[in-house]
């Protein structure tokens, strides 16, 4: 590990002060210090952030907000969050240890570096660790790698199973710098690599996550997180999927399913949802549905397998959430 400062301000504006001055932000740490061990990562200066009052889950008539430095076990635990937004806590549950969940805030959660092990190798080639550099991944091992929206730079997959979820149920990130507050949709603010793949977040230099907001909705209750991994714990997946139907009068009003483990980014799959409006629910309609989940996939040499799996875990999960 490379020497560095740590500070700890107690104030938002010298908080945003020092991350402006090229400052890294550190909550739970459960990633960044990784990093930081094995070198990948090498911040001069280090600002704790567990002095702001990023706290506090809400859920109201207007939606759910969470804090950015409400703890992932906290929020899976909430009894609102898991009767009326199921999906968030089990993506939660379904991430990490539950050591790491106790400590992993929110707000870090979605700052995540890509798990891609030429990511993590600083003796490899990655575009994401040193623009320009090449990657390693493409024609290497790359079982683990994305099918969807990656490029000739990057075909490291999003790590966050919270993120995929957030996307699915239209969130928004909350966002604080030294020129002021603003709101990114969830889908905007993880960018596809193309050709800067370095820039994983519609940040700006010095921004903060303060909170994220969830818009309620009838199709809220009515959803739930599928994870599919080579092991039942501690594992990041070979593919998700979240899903959110409104049901009523036997047609399905509305759909909303996004899918992780497969690309770059948490993935938006808006030509499922138009094949699921205004159907009945039942077999005939996820199988059908299900088979546009693929669209637009790449396969490497070694993640072929994830086109077919990708398909059946979003059809497994339309007849979790919306019934036979």
């Amino acid at each position: 590990m490379y020497p560095f400062v740590f500070s700890k301000p107690a104030t938002e504006s010298a908080v945003l002060a020092a991350g402006a001055d090229g400052g890294r932000y550190i909550a739970g740490g459960t990633t960044l210090v990784d990093l930081m061990r094995e070198t990948v990562e090498r911040p001069p200066h280090v600002v704790d952030i567990n002095a702001l009052p990023y706290r506090g889950i809400a859920v109201s008539s207007e939606g759910l907000r969470v804090g950015a430095l409400v703890r992932m076990s906290e929020l899976a635990a909430h009894p609102d969050v898991r009767s009326q937004y199921p999906v968030i806590a089990q993506a939660l549950e379904l991430g990490a240890s539950a050591q790491l969940r106790n400590m992993a805030s929110i707000g870090g959660n979605l700052m995540q570096r890509p798990r891609c092990p030429y990511f993590r190798d600083v003796h490899s080639a990655c575009n994401r660790r040193s623009p320009g550099a090449g990657c390693d991944a493409v024609d290497g091992d790359n079982r683990m790698q994305a099918v969807l929206g990656t490029s000739a730079h990057c075909v490291a997959t999003h790590p966050s199973d919270l993120a995929v979820a957030l996307v699915a149920l239209d969130a928004a990130v909350h966002l604080r710098g030294t020129g002021g507050a603003r709101t990114v949709p969830a889908a905007e603010f993880f960018l596809r690599p193309g050709n800067t793949p370095h820039r994983e977040q519609d940040l700006r230099p010095g921004e903060l996550i303060t909170a994220v907001h969830v818009p309620a909705g009838s199709h809220t209750r009515r959803s739930g997180y599928l994870k599919v991994r080579d092991r039942q714990s501690y594992e990041f997946a070979l593919a998700s999927a979240a899903v959110a139907l409104d049901i009523k009068g036997g047609v399905i009003l509305s759909a909303r399913v996004a899918v992780g483990g497969v690309a770059t980014v948490p993935w938006r799959l808006p030509g499922v949802e138009r094949a699921l409006v205004g159907r009945r629910p039942g077999r005939t309609t996820w199988t059908q549905a299900a088979s546009r989940a693929a669209d637009g996939a790449r396969a490497l040499s070694g993640n072929a397998f994830k086109i077919q799996l990708l398909e059946r875990t979003v059809r497994r999960q339309l007849t979790t959430i919306g019934g036979r």
